[in-house]
């Protein structure tokens, strides 16, 4: 529906009327056919009828469109009075501004906000209507704390009102209690399914670890027999060492003798062949006592084979 035409000041253009309804437009449409109607008349109209209400040329909903734009401006410019006039509201605004200014109208009727209530009061008055209210509601002057209506007043017992509240309190706290058990019961099964696991997991670690620590002890016996064979081996070598440096000591004097010796024999006159025939002998029985020296000695394995290293075996006796 559009807007009553008694509310505007001066004239309107019979071009701005809805052809329905006969009243300034509302929210207008545009038919192709170039007349315009206010959105919710033309969208009842098309609910019976499939053509246009002024010339009866087919129509459909998909073909309105909205209204031109000077033709939109004229509306907006056209001035009327509020609604509430009324009920005294004196203001004038352009058809733009009117929806605000009545939502927001001093003399706009409107509901009571206590629930029951159906009085309507102007806006100005609302305050002074919750004040004297009979649906009004109000804390209970004796102090417990319950909400009171005007009509319960003369009903409204302290003590029966806070042993109700407490029965609801209590209810209420034993449901919470029962809730709260319940889930700390799942959260402890919870907790014990999972201390359960965790030590199976790490009972098995143990088992690992002892395991692990039987082998170590194992190879540690394995590693210290080692080194009481490798320390055995080398005090044997140790000894070995001492021998051959004791034979090397022979070895060395016996040099030094040999040396001394040939050193005497260069200072002398060469021999006579009946003066070497007749040393011969004495030559032949130093041979003899250092063999017997060399046999009289007895090594190790190893130190033979290292005193075969040192020497070549020809100076070796047989």
């Amino acid at each position: 529906m559009g807007y009553d035409i008694e509310r505007f000041v001066g004239y309107v253009n019979e071009g701005l009327l809805c052809s329905i309804c006969r009243d300034v437009l509302e929210d207008p449409l545009q038919a192709p056919c170039e007349h315009a109607f206010c959105t919710a008349c033309i969208h009842g109209w098309l609910v019976h009828h499939s053509n246009c209400p002024e010339d009866r040329q087919v129509i459909d909903v998909s073909l309105l469109r909205p209204l031109y734009r000077y033709m939109k401006n004229d509306l907006n410019r056209l001035q009327l009075h509020c609604r509430n006039r009324e009920y005294g509201c004196e203001m004038v605004c352009s058809l733009e501004s009117i929806d605000r200014h009545e939502r927001e109208c001093e003399y706009s009727q409107i509901p009571c906000s206590n629930a029951g209530c159906t009085v309507q009061v102007e806006r100005r008055h609302l305050d002074g209507h919750l004040a004297v209210c009979e649906f009004r509601s109000r804390a209970c002057p004796n102090g417990c704390g319950y909400t009171l209506l005007s009509a319960e007043d003369s009903q409204h017992n302290c003590v029966a009102e806070l042993r109700t509240e407490l029965e609801l309190l209590r209810s209420e706290m034993i449901c919470r209690v029962e809730e709260a058990k319940h889930e700390m019961e799942s959260r402890l099964d919870s907790q014990r399914r999972h201390m359960v696991q965790k030590e199976s997991i790490l009972q098995n670690e143990i088992e690992e670890l002892k395991s692990q620590m039987s082998r170590l002890m194992s190879d540690v016996r394995s590693l210290m027999a080692a080194e009481r064979q490798h320390r055995q081996e080398l005090e044997q070598a140790e000894l070995e060492k001492r021998e051959l440096m004791e034979l090397l000591k022979g070895l060395q004097k016996d040099c030094r003798l040999t040396t001394a010796e040939g050193s005497r024999k260069s200072n002398f006159r060469p021999l006579t062949r009946l003066e070497s025939v007749k040393r011969k002998p004495s030559w032949k029985r130093e041979s003899k006592e250092r063999e017997q020296v060399w046999c009289d000695c007895s090594f190790s394995p190893k130190a033979e084979m290292w005193l075969h290293q040192l020497m070549p075996p020809a100076s070796l006796p047989v």
